[in-house]
């Protein structure tokens, strides 16, 4: 069966993340892409110049004809906005059995805030006791706990223990940040804990990792995989799409990752 997943985020013209990327993650990895859209931006590989969210009537309105209509097997929440957009998502989710991940964007990789800082507050007390997994890099961690940036492995795991605090069903901290020869993120349960290692790739290509990342994870998850399967099967994807990202040429900045690298492949 393909499942069919929906992704409730903002658009990025340039393609590499956003609802663009999620779509294409999701394809990628053998899922039908829905979406629910929350916010235009104007941006490019450089930078984010305007961001205009949508109105919460409107994405009320997209969340509901989608759940009237189609069954849904698995959600990726990504740009919300502020606290009026997060309290809209979580109602037009309420009632919804499926696996719900965040991944709580709030600065683009430019350093472009993407959620409103007042909006900090409604998006760690309200949307992350609705999510199933949430995928946090190391700078937004740290801005949801209140807490100075994670620089090594043990303050990494005591602050994706006090994010699992607040009521996600799962934890999906996010090394990267860390620097190194590897790239480790951290799968932390309320039974267990887990180190996925991944290799580092030098590029300067990475716009819509995060973006990438979790709409996978929403996907694999989709599929029916177990939680740790599921994480090891979107980062395994997303080192992939990195490891191949030279091959684009998209932009005079932070490129994007290549979400086709594997039908590539094939096809050569």
């Amino acid at each position: 069966m393909i499942p069919n997943i929906l992704t409730i985020a903002g658009s990025d013209p340039s393609g590499g993340a956003g609802i663009q990327a999620d779509i294409k993650a999701i394809s990628a990895n053998g899922g039908y892409a829905m979406s629910v859209l929350t916010a235009l931006t104007a941006q490019n590989t450089r930078g984010v110049s305007a961001v205009r969210l949508v109105d919460v009537d409107m994405i009320a309105a997209q969340a509901a004809a989608i759940r009237e209509d189609i069954e849904i097997h698995a959600v990726k929440i990504g740009m919300l906005g502020d606290a009026e957009v997060i309290a809209c998502v979580t109602d037009a989710l309420k009632g919804l059995e499926c696996p719900v991940v965040l991944d709580p964007v709030m600065v683009a990789k430019g350093g472009d805030r993407l959620l409103a800082a007042a909006a900090v507050a409604a998006l760690r007390d309200h949307a992350l006791p609705r999510a199933s997994i949430i995928t946090p890099n190391l700078p937004e961690a740290a801005d949801l706990l209140g807490q100075p940036e994670a620089t090594d492995r043990e303050t990494m795991r005591a602050q994706a223990q006090a994010l699992l605090a607040l009521g996600p069903g799962a934890v999906l901290l996010k090394g990267g940040h860390l620097g190194g020869e590897t790239s480790e993120d951290l799968l932390v349960t309320t039974e267990d804990e887990l180190w996925l290692p991944g290799p580092r790739h030098a590029t300067r290509n990475t716009h819509g990792t995060g973006c990438t990342l979790s709409s996978a994870l929403a996907t694999q998850l989709g599929h029916g995989l177990s939680l740790p399967e599921a994480c090891t099967a979107a980062k395994t994807y997303i080192a992939g799409a990195i490891a191949a990202a030279d091959r684009l040429s998209v932009g005079a900045g932070h490129g994007p990752v290549h979400h086709f690298h594997a039908f590539e492949k094939a096809l050569s």
